[in-house]
């Protein structure tokens, strides 16, 4: 997967801003992906609108502008989704099990990460639990 500088893997993200700055990132991102399906959703209505009267050519260009909405609105409203809930499903792994602080984590350097199980190895920075965070 190619690296995205705003919306880095778990692993890196941790280790570059902590857990709560990317969870508030996936969550700034997911909410950023939400406003542009709307605004295409608008701009699709504005096509359908626009494809009243006019030559076959401008209905032939707004028939392109109904699908190139359409499908921007489509892929930003999946985008949105899978952020969001990718977020979540790391926060309610983000909780430590001995001292119950939530978010307060590093990744733990001493245990390697399974990419194959796609586990990130993490660790409390309050009392050095370990655990492994399942990232989906």
């Amino acid at each position: 997967m190619a690296s995205n500088p705003f919306n880095p893997a778990l692993p890196e993200g941790i280790r570059r801003f902590g857990f709560r700055k990317w969870y508030e990132r996936e969550l700034l991102s997911s909410h950023a992906h939400m406003a542009l399906a709307l605004v295409s959703a608008v701009a699709l209505i504005a096509s359908f609108e626009a494809f009243k009267g006019g030559s076959w050519g401008e209905k032939l260009i707004d028939t392109a502008f109904v699908l190139i909405c359409a499908s921007v609105s489509l892929w930003a409203l999946r985008r949105y989704l899978y952020l969001l809930m990718h977020a979540e499903e790391m926060a309610n792994q983000a909780n430590c099990g001995q001292c119950k602080a939530y978010g307060l984590l590093l990744l733990d350097k001493t245990r390697v990460a399974e990419p194959a199980a796609r586990l990130v190895p993490v660790c409390c920075k309050r009392c050095g639990f370990r655990w492994n965070m399942e990232d989906a």
